[in-house]
């Protein structure tokens, strides 16, 4: 958004800071990659990502490194992932025209010789001024941010680009790809209020394919001028990663998406400008603006702030707002349901009546998943709105979501059966006095695991993976459940699910080097018990679970000691013993005892546990667990290893006969 647009003449009334609970999930893993439906972003790990950004242009050329900071922590309290920064900032985006940050550090050393005006020769970039968006970087991965990077903003840089020529604009990409391929955190965007054209884009694809020669981890998009996506650009479609939307009047905005969502070969697609706050969206139409674009096939959206964008005097005064809050609302709402697999309602078949015309104030957008279990509609008016329940997997849970208040009113009458065409109408007047609301109908699902195949297992010859069937395993935003297999109480074993098909799972046979939890046992003969949880974004809930029989026939009572026989005038420090099923099972290491004519003469725990075989101290008489012990004499002891767990005593884990001379 540009200094010269129109802003609104009254002031929004200020609220305090919402701070919002931090996830019990980590932050994404970035780089950022397309998803496996082509739809949408996750993480390294897997995870779904749902952009929630704001844009703050111009930070690298009017921020100090403290101010960036404060802005980034408030940000990051409000639940917002993402952020848009340019890396070169003129007064197109808020800065000065020299392109100098606020203290006088220009971006590069040299100008063009002989050029029309003094710009700036691409090839001798300012080391001080490129550090400190390293700093800026890094200070945005601190705070879990992705960062949308605009290399060269084309309302303030193209001519720069153009006088440089095309080599030039290459050989800078490729400084920028080799500088920044090792930072995590980035998406590349390209343009910005741009026309596309055959000449111009030869010097925005020469930068951008310079990058990419150097960088080959991070996607790359464009934003084009108003009421465009980036596909709109035929000539740099080889660039573009990620198709994102600009849509500067809010009645646009469904149609803007939907004709990236309807594109073949998709792309996750987001909003990147609508209005912005104080400028050219009241808080009503920013609401809209929100729930119109993830309703129709969205991947999430950019907010903007109009003192904010380009750090404004008193911006600092402009932080805990309205919008900000509602964007808060908007993330609460989506992020833990499937959003990701939302599919936008284009024909109406699901709400069939009150939505209106598209691309109107007033139209009524709705998605679903395909599977059935979820139905959402952003209503913006009071009155009633048809939906084909059959559309719905199983009995329905209706509310309404207060989008000003992030609260949810119950429907009178829910759940309901899921046959039939029911109306339903909004309960009212909202917290913010607008009439708009959010219809939330979501599917109760059958539940719980039927089976793990193989059961029962052997140890002897344990597969790599156990598949579990059943019903309501679910990515509910924070990757695939897992799985927790317990012993006498004891948390012996955790697996993440690697694949989910059909209603069943895939699940990695569990050891002692497979945990999300610390250090595991690993699975023992006995029987276990395998129970699964679905993961959302704040924690776990449990989905079922079922019993598996473990044997081991790599033989409990074969165990092999060494050295034996042993002379006691020359004790070696300790023993091993291997052949047996020993295991720590959350209580330390096995216990061994040494036992001689019916009679308990030594006893120690093992110091050692690698690759099956233990490491145990020579029983003296000042080596007990259990009080006073003779320790080993000359004769013939029986040697028993024993798992410990903290609830039920000991297992006999193996054993096997000693000589002592």
């Amino acid at each position: 958004m540009k200094m010269n647009k129109k802003k609104w003449s009254w002031m929004v009334a200020l609220l305090g800071p919402l701070i919002v609970a931090g996830s019990l999930s980590a932050d994404p893993a970035y780089p950022v990659k397309v998803g496996p439906t082509g739809r949408y972003l996750v993480d390294q790990n897997g995870v779904p990502f749902l952009i929630t950004g704001d844009s703050p242009q111009a930070m690298i050329g009017n921020l100090s490194e403290a101010e960036a900071e404060l802005f980034l922590s408030n940000r990051r309290a409000y639940g917002f992932n993402t952020v848009w920064i340019n890396l070169l900032c003129t007064t197109y985006t808020g800065c000065r025209d020299d392109g100098m940050t606020f203290d006088g550090v220009p971006p590069f050393t040299t100008l063009l010789a002989n050029s029309p005006a003094p710009y700036y020769d691409l090839s001798t970039p300012n080391e001080d001024y490129f550090a400190r968006v390293d700093r800026i970087l890094q200070l945005a991965a601190q705070y879990g941010f992705l960062v949308i990077l605009d290399p060269a903003e084309t309302g303030g840089w193209l001519d720069v680009l153009r006088n440089n020529g095309i080599a030039a604009s290459f050989d800078y990409g490729r400084f920028l790809g080799q500088r920044y391929a090792g930072y995590d955190n980035i998406l590349w965007m390209h343009g910005n209020d741009y026309d596309p054209n055959p000449s111009d884009d030869l010097f925005v694809g020469a930068l951008a394919s310079g990058i990419r020669e150097r960088d080959t981890r991070h996607l790359h998009t464009l934003e084009l001028n108003r009421f465009s996506t980036s596909r709109d650009a035929e000539q740099l479609a080889s660039v573009i990663g990620v198709d994102l939307d600009a849509a500067y009047s809010d009645v646009f905005m469904v149609g803007q998406v939907l004709k990236a969502y309807n594109r073949p070969n998709s792309l996750p697609t987001f909003t990147v400008e609508a209005g912005y706050e104080f400028q050219m969206a009241s808080t009503l139409a920013l609401r809209a603006q929100e729930y119109w674009v993830l309703l129709s096939g969205a991947a999430g959206q950019l907010y903007g702030n109009d003192y904010t964008w380009p750090f404004v005097p008193g911006w600092q005064d402009h932080l805990d707002t309205p919008g900000s809050v509602q964007m808060t609302y908007v993330k609460a709402l989506f992020e833990p349901r499937a959003w990701y697999n939302l599919v936008p309602d284009q024909g109406h078949t699901v709400v069939t009546d009150g939505v209106g015309i598209i691309d109107t104030v007033d139209y009524a957008t709705a998605a679903r998943t395909l599977d059935g279990t979820l139905v959402m509609a952003y209503v913006p008016s009071i009155r009633p709105v048809t939906v084909d329940m059959s559309q719905l997997s199983g009995s329905v849970t209706a509310r309404w979501y207060d989008p000003s208040a992030g609260t949810f009113a119950a429907v009178a009458g829910s759940p309901f059966p899921n046959s039939g065409l029911l109306i339903f109408t909004a309960p009212g007047i909202n917290a913010d006095g607008d009439q708009d609301w959010v219809l939330v109908l979501e599917a109760s699902q059958t539940q719980g695991v039927s089976a793990i195949t193989p059961n029962p297992i052997d140890l002897a010859a344990a597969p790599n993976s156990f598949t579990i069937s059943g019903a309501g395993f679910a990515s509910l935003g924070a990757a695939l459940p897992v799985v927790n297999f317990v012993a006498n109480g004891v948390l012996v074993g955790q697996a993440r699910a690697t694949g989910l098909t059909g209603g069943t799972l895939t699940v990695p046979f569990p050891t002692d080097q497979t945990s999300l939890s610390g250090p595991l046992a690993g699975l023992g003969a006995g029987s276990v018990t395998v129970s699964v949880y679905n993961q959302t974004p704040s924690g776990f809930t449990p989905v079922g679970s079922t019993n598996l029989t473990v044997n081991d026939t790599r033989c409990t009572t074969c165990a092999v000691i060494a050295p034996n026989p042993i002379d006691l005038a020359a004790a070696p420090n300790s023993f091993t013993i291997s052949g047996g099923s020993f295991a720590n099972l959350g209580a330390g290491l096995p216990v061994v005892n040494f036992v001689a004519n019916g009679f308990l003469v030594g006893q120690a725990r093992a110091t050692g546990l690698t690759g099956g075989m233990l490491t145990v101290p020579i029983p003296t008489d000042q080596t007990s667990l259990s009080g006073p012990l003779a320790g080993l004499s000359a004769g013939s002891v029986t040697v028993f290893v024993y798992n410990q767990t903290p609830l039920n005593g000991f297992i006999l884990a193996g054993s096997i006969g000693l000589t002592v001379r």
